[in-house]
């Protein structure tokens, strides 16, 4: 699927870039596999670890997605694009709108523009479950960047760039995620973690997993899907006492933005959802869209799901165990 191929990843210096780096270098004989992201620290650090020299199919290239002509430059030649770049701290793109827009949304505009115009092949963007449903600006610009991707399919016309979206939930060991940063409290010595609100859950997915469903939809996609993987669930406070060895905490209010619950698929995108095995597809809303072909790609037609369901983290059907949060808890450094 890889092999003798070139690959830009953007945002590559982020959690899920470097995991997919790393995978990629394993399993794959990749042509070029070009790390593009604008923190010239973090590609250095990167380069530590993965040297060109020990890896010659690596190119290392400053960029923002925010700058066309730069971006056109770095797409020459590339046969598939992994776009990872975002600004994704909720309270930051509360706090700076903007910016979010310019990399989250106009950003998502000048990937398609140079995917189209340099005439790759396949285009995969990476989103969340906060763009199901948004309440916060993070949200709605990963769900209009969604909307830009599927609807991207319409505008490549005999080019046949293809372009598609995977939309998971929060990754166990991210940085700033929720587990790094108790365990950064506790380390400094506090004993009540702060929780926003004790009835909080969230869906969880390991850094494999999330590389492993962005590999399903380069292999599956036809265009224009959004792959939702099947993901365990956990209520935040069930964390407390793995990490501090008490049940106490204090309760400091939900943030700006923040749900209680997260929805990964709406009741109202249920009726052009299915289900493939582990994972779901939404399914696209134009003529264009083939589900005979899909299936033939994906050796599934899949199960429809019932009218008017909801994948929303607190009405999951699957949730950690104790034991398997403890050992997640244990897998992870302070953040």
């Amino acid at each position: 699927m890889l092999n003798g191929k070139t690959v830009l990843v953007t945002g590559a210096t982020g959690s899920f870039g470097q995991k997919f780096v790393e995978t990629v270098l394993e399993k794959y004989d990749v042509k070029k596999l070009i790390i593009f992201s604008r923190d010239e620290m973090k590609q250095f650090d990167m380069a530590q670890r993965w040297s060109e020299e020990k890896h010659p199919a690596l190119r290392y290239f400053i960029g923002d997605v925010r700058d066309k002509d730069r971006l056109m430059m770095a797409c020459s030649g590339v046969d598939i694009i992994i776009h990872a770049a975002a600004i994704k701290h909720i309270t930051v793109a509360e706090r700076n709108p903007m910016e979010c827009i310019a990399t989250n949304v106009l950003g998502a505009e000048n990937i398609i523009q140079a995917a189209i115009a340099n005439k790759v092949s396949k285009v995969v963007a990476l989103s969340t479950d906060k763009a199901a449903n948004p309440i916060n600006l993070y949200g709605a610009t990963k769900l209009c960047s969604d909307k830009l991707f599927v609807a991207a399919n319409n505008l490549s016309g005999t080019v046949k760039t293809r372009f598609s979206v995977v939309r998971y939930g929060n990754v166990i060991g991210s940085r700033g995620s929720v587990i790094p940063f108790f365990k950064k409290l506790a380390a400094q010595g506090v004993t009540r973690l702060p929780i926003t609100d004790p009835s909080m859950t969230r869906f969880v997915i390991t850094l494999d997993k999330g590389v492993d469903l962005v590999l399903r939809a380069l292999s599956d996609m036809l265009g224009g899907e959004i792959f939702v993987p099947r993901l365990p669930s956990i209520k935040v406070t069930d964390l407390v006492p793995l990490i501090t060895g008490s049940q106490d905490f204090d309760v400091v209010g939900i943030r700006a933005g923040e749900k209680l619950h997260e929805v990964m698929i709406p009741a109202e995108e249920s009726r052009n959802c299915i289900r493939i095995g582990d994972y779901y597809v939404i399914q696209p809303q134009h003529s264009w869209w083939d589900m005979k072909a899909f299936a033939e790609r994906a050796s599934s037609l899949g199960e429809e799901v019932t009218p008017g369901w909801e994948y929303a983290s607190g009405t999951n059907d699957w949730w950690v165990t104790p034991d398997e949060l403890q050992q997640i808890v244990a897998s992870v450094e302070a953040g």
